[in-house]
């Protein structure tokens, strides 16, 4: 069956994403990337003008479908606010504690390495994040309304425990120790039982 346009583009998206979530950006090659996709030079410039641009959107729809999953886990009918919270943080925990592969550091992996490399990605990067937190913060002030969760300001506790759980995640790449993910989780709930003054 002949691919489409949409589909050859998609599938080269896909390609490059394996590769450079476990290898890194600055890493791989173009040449790889054709490789690995099997698709010729003029393919991939026919949708890509450059592998930043490559990168930046690869980072878009990287985001497209980890919003869309989120969504999915905060849809109102799968528990109270603390409980569809404490799933996001708990699915963060098994995909953080095994072993970087293929998609799932991500953010992780480019967010340092790219934030003075390319200012499109960066923003790509800064832009997702930044949409991950605002659905965060929404989930918080569904807890707080259905009382699962005290009273607290909902934008600056979402972007605490994001800005945490996205230290911890560097943190255990670099000592390999998944007790960081494990006291970051116990932190987290104890943030969210007994909140700080300064979130509330």
């Amino acid at each position: 069956m002949k691919t489409t346009p949409q589909q050859t583009r998609q599938h080269i998206i896909d390609s490059g994403y394996s590769l450079i979530a476990s290898k890194g950006f600055s890493n791989v090659g173009l040449a790889q990337i054709l490789k690995f996709a099997d698709v010729p030079k003029g393919s991939f410039y026919h949708y890509f003008k450059s592998k930043e641009q490559f990168g930046e959107e690869i980072i878009t729809d990287y985001f497209k479908n980890y919003l869309h999953s989120i969504d999915t886990l905060f849809a109102v009918n799968n528990g109270s606010g603390l409980e569809r919270l404490m799933s996001y943080w708990l699915r963060w925990q098994q995909t953080q504690s095994d072993a970087c592969v293929d998609q799932k550091c991500l953010v992780v992996k480019l967010s340092a390495e790219v934030a003075d490399l390319s200012e499109s990605m960066r923003l790509a990067l800064d832009k997702g994040s930044s949409a991950v937190i605002a659905r965060l913060a929404d989930c918080i002030e569904s807890g707080i309304e259905d009382g699962s969760i005290p009273s607290l300001n909902a934008a600056h506790t979402a972007e605490a425990l994001y800005q945490m759980w996205l230290g911890a995640s560097l943190r255990n790449k670099l000592s390999r120790d998944p007790n960081v993910i494990e006291r970051v989780l116990l932190m987290t709930k104890a943030l969210l039982a007994n909140p700080v003054s300064s979130l509330k």
